[in-house]
């Protein structure tokens, strides 16, 4: 048996703000999307599919121990006030995440093809591509490499370069009770982030990831590098995010980030961490918003 995180739960996350969890995100999201998936060389990878017109589709890819749920909370504001899609948000969880196979191949190009087959699987054009940390590293790669799939990029809290990971916190496999699992998140450097809690699931023997910290440590180890020539090349129209109290990236990389690439525009969330669209959702939602509609109307 496996079982989500369901019911409500108060949380803490790492910037200290206690929120209320319900059904698998934080704050009261109607939106449950449809499960699809696509198989491609043998590997099933595994989206959800939020509702809206075609042509304004919208593909985003979470972050590291994230999954496509995460984006339920977006696709819901993303509406209008008759409750209809104003884009199509399909939320992919990437190999090793979610419900899609942890595939032995866990290179760059093995993340950047996933993603543009997803995107003809979804046949709707040019998307809108959004990416949150490593996500976002696997957006703006496939926006440099293939810009006939991407008619715009948002890209939040994620530079350009990596030197290698440093050893970390061991996670366990398993915890036995939930609040066992609260009590460890809080004391990493991650913390408590809310999309870690899409990807918590119950199995037989205890409370544990849809995804192995083995297997994202290989993944992470191919991204080192400086990807600055592929943040360059970048041909279509760029929003990037970042919060002031992120941990993974100075705001100094982010104004590098800026001055690189003239089609880029930067927003700066005062006192949010790593996850903005968590944080801040009233501000991040507007200035999406406000992005979408100058950008890829």
């Amino acid at each position: 048996m496996v079982r989500r995180l369901v019911g409500s739960r108060r949380v803490r996350d790492r910037a200290g703000h206690t929120r209320q969890r319900y059904g698998g995100c934080f704050g009261r999201s109607a939106v449950t999307g449809k499960r699809g998936h696509l198989t491609r060389d043998g590997v099933k990878l595994s989206y959800v599919d939020f509702g809206g017109q075609p042509e304004k589709t919208l593909l985003a890819l979470h972050g590291r121990a994230g999954c496509g749920r995460n984006y339920a909370p977006l696709a819901q504001a993303l509406r209008d006030n008759t409750g209809r899609p104003d884009w199509r948000i399909v939320g992919m969880d990437q190999r090793g995440h979610g419900w899609s196979d942890h595939a032995t191949d866990r290179t760059r190009d093995a993340f950047l093809d996933d993603a543009a087959a997803m995107i003809e699987h979804l046949d709707c054009g040019p998307v809108v591509l959004m990416g949150h940390s490593f996500g976002g590293v696997n957006a703006y790669q496939l926006a440099a490499h293939r810009p006939d799939l991407v008619r715009a990029l948002v890209i939040e809290d994620v530079g350009c370069r990596f030197g290698p990971a440093k050893p970390g916190v061991s996670w366990p496999l398993r915890w036995e009770t939930l609040d066992q699992f609260l009590a460890f998140m809080r004391s990493t450097e991650i913390g408590m982030d809310r999309y870690l809690l899409d990807s918590l699931v119950e199995y037989e023997d205890g409370w544990g990831f849809r995804f192995s910290d083995a297997w994202h440590d290989e993944a992470r180890a191919h991204i080192t590098g400086d990807w600055s020539d592929d943040w360059a090349a970048i041909v279509c129209p760029i929003l990037l995010m970042h919060g002031t109290k992120s941990w993974l990236v100075k705001r100094e990389e982010m104004d590098r980030m800026a001055a690189l690439n003239p089609r880029c525009e930067l927003k700066i969330f005062e006192g949010a961490g790593h996850v903005p669209h968590d944080e801040r959702p009233e501000e991040f939602v507007m200035a999406l918003r406000d992005f979408l509609g100058r950008s890829a109307a």
